[in-house]
């Protein structure tokens, strides 16, 4: 970073040249693709994914911020909150990112005033009561100057608050997952055959919300037949409990017929069945959505045919206005789509559980990923 910055005559450090990699990136000042670094401290370990605030790749942003716990929005203390600022709250707020931290940046080109961040502030948290967010905090730094960035600034004796990493460093994010609905899609079944493990019959995947225990009753779907779980298994060991996001081989006291797609719950908490799905679908690909087109549906392990029943509405991600007459989606739009399926998916509400209430679209002539959808 220190011979590129002295290469491109910037006179200091850039230090966001540690996440524009590419030589585009570096020759435009914009960020394109999406940068994942890592980076850890005494309390937790991080991954940065760096996402690009262009309309022109919303994709990349989806992309990025589908994984995130938290979303980090830069707002330019000179500038006040732009269009960027607003569609970044508005994606992280449809991804359900459950906390947002708006830092408000270059607070030195304006003499540190207080003023001036209160006047952010109440802009930004007017606009994002429209949205659905839960946990918002606002910082004031300087990135340049490493103002409350890892330490207390000297220079905003006004700000009470924490310095950006120790607010990373303890929100709390384990309340996040949702640890009531006992979801396992099954991945791979596990049959080695061999002397030792002559009758062995494990079904491998990873726990995508609940706790699951030794003993615990539970039900395969779509069979619908009931057993309890024999044992939990792991290379390391056996276990007693699993949790998200554990990567396990569950064995059941019955032999019964399960395979790739099927899904182990409780009894009394299942997914829903459905064979029509409503979401809201970011398009993905340069080939436009097309009513007749044919595609597959990949949710969790499990994949359907499916086809195109309406498009309720397109939105549009910076006035967040709604388009009734809208009959398709184009690259990096966002849009409510109802689908009929060929077969049942098991799904929650995205709001409810992000690992079986998002899925993709898979165009089945070129097999690109074309959309990545949120169950409404």
């Amino acid at each position: 970073m220190e011979r590129t910055s002295r290469q491109r005559g910037d006179g200091y450090t850039n230090l966001a040249l540690l996440t524009d990699g590419l030589r585009a990136e570096r020759e435009q000042g914009i960020t394109i693709d999406v940068a994942y670094r890592y980076f850890h401290t005494p309390r937790r370990k991080f991954i940065i994914a760096d996402t690009p605030g262009h309309e022109q790749y919303t994709r990349n942003m989806v992309t990025g911020a589908s994984t995130a716990d938290l979303a980090l929005i830069l707002v330019d203390a000179r500038k006040g909150v732009l269009e960027q600022s607003r569609r970044h709250a508005f994606i992280a707020s449809l991804l359900r990112i459950p906390h947002l931290v708006v830092c408000v940046n270059k607070m030195d080109l304006v003499d540190y005033s207080e003023e001036r961040f209160r006047e952010i502030c109440d802009e930004f948290g007017g606009w994002s009561s429209k949205l659905d967010v839960n946990d918002m905090t606002f910082i004031p730094i300087s990135a340049l100057h490493g103002d409350n960035v890892v330490d207390r600034s000297e220079s905003m004796p006004w700000y009470q608050g924490p310095s950006l990493l120790y607010h990373l460093e303890n929100v709390h994010v384990a309340s996040d997952r949702n640890l009531v609905d006992a979801r396992f899609p099954v991945q791979w079944v596990v049959r080695p055959m061999s002397d030792e493990h002559h009758d062995y019959r494990g079904y491998a995947g990873e726990v995508a919300s609940g706790i699951f225990r030794v003993g615990d009753e539970v039900v395969i779907l779509p069979s619908g037949r009931e057993t309890r779980i024999a044992g939990i298994d792991t290379f390391d060991g056996e276990l007693e409990e699993a949790f998200p996001p554990l990567s396990v081989t569950l064995r059941l006291e019955d032999d019964i017929d399960v395979s790739r797609g099927d899904m182990i719950c409780r009894p009394g908490n299942r997914p829903s069945e459905a064979r029509e799905v409503d979401a809201m679908v970011c398009w993905m690909s340069e080939r436009p959505l097309h009513p007749s087109g044919r595609y597959r549906i990949k949710q969790t392990t499990r994949t359907v045919l499916a086809k195109l029943d309406s498009v309720r509405y397109r939105i549009d991600v910076n006035s967040l206005h709604r388009d009734e007459e809208a009959d398709g989606l184009s690259l990096n739009e966002i849009g409510r789509l109802s689908l009929r399926l060929s077969a049942p998916l098991f799904l929650d509400e995205y709001r409810r559980n992000r690992a079986t209430g998002s899925f993709i679209l898979i165009d089945e002539s070129t097999n690109d990923t074309v959309g990545a959808g949120m169950v409404l």
